[in-house]
């Protein structure tokens, strides 16, 4: 299996600089958000999506993909660590991941932190993905609703996350796929910004097509675009048709 797909990445309104990065490829789709107002981010996010654009041409089977992945992310976070300590200014910059690659006839799910990943089949749309942030934290104990999270004052605080500091690994999952699925990855500058109802709107109207996700973007636009916007959409082929290539901030830190 391959993905065919189709991505942007923007500053937003309010960013002075974009921090978050992407990559397309064949076998894998990534978003990674570089987190906001630490110095460094856009370093943070260029260095995990350029480690696994460089895996994009291993073969990654559902046995083998879960230790690949733990190769991948501990590599990136070393380096991480390895530019910290380097340039000590950099300190506190880190990243999130989430990500899909193809197995034989599942994509294994790649996530740490708050970006998203959606599933689009039969009209619904299923976030597949488990924000790693403190008001989920606070849901899953029962202490918050849903409806409260969105206005909680620590909404985008995130409890994990690709720093350099710590051993952290990513949330790994095989996913079932059929024919029709269609796979949304997003960092939070539009999963926070625009509801469920109006994406699942786009994605019935125009699928996995640019026209999607420049429509995604014009919503976010109109509601502020506070940060970087950065998505991918993507469906599985027997062919490959991708376009390959990092976007975003992994396109031009070296």
């Amino acid at each position: 299996m391959h993905f065919q797909s189709v991505a942007l990445s923007d500053r937003g309104l309010n960013r002075e600089i974009n921090e978050d990065s992407a990559w397309i490829g064949s076998q894998i789709i990534a978003v990674a958000d570089g987190l906001g107002g630490h110095a460094g981010g856009e370093v943070a996010s260029a260095i995990v999506i350029n480690g696994l654009a460089k895996a994009d041409k291993k073969e990654f089977t559902k046995e083998s993909v879960h230790d690949l992945v733990i190769e991948i992310t501990t590599k990136a976070n070393g380096e991480i660590a390895k530019t910290i300590k380097d340039s000590p200014k950099l300190k506190g910059m880190g990243t999130t991941l989430t990500s899909l690659i193809t197995t034989e006839d599942k994509v294994a799910l790649i996530h740490i932190g708050d970006s998203r990943c959606y599933q689009f089949r039969d009209g619904k749309l299923t976030q597949l993905s488990k924000d790693h942030t403190l008001v989920q934290e606070l849901i899953d104990q029962g202490r918050l609703s849903v409806e409260e999270a969105t206005s909680h004052p620590q909404k985008s605080l995130i409890t994990k996350a690709l720093m350099g500091n710590t051993e952290t690994e990513p949330f790994i999952q095989l996913i079932n796929v059929e024919p029709d699925d269609l796979f949304l990855l997003c960092t939070d500058g539009l999963s926070s910004v625009i509801n469920e109802s109006e994406i699942s709107k786009i994605l019935r109207e125009d699928g996995v097509t640019e026209v999607a996700a420049e429509k995604l973007k014009k919503a976010v636009y109109k509601s502020g675009a506070p940060d970087n916007i950065t998505l991918v959409l993507a469906k599985l082929t027997s062919e490959n048709l991708s376009s390959i290539g990092t976007i975003g901030a992994a396109a031009v830190v070296a």
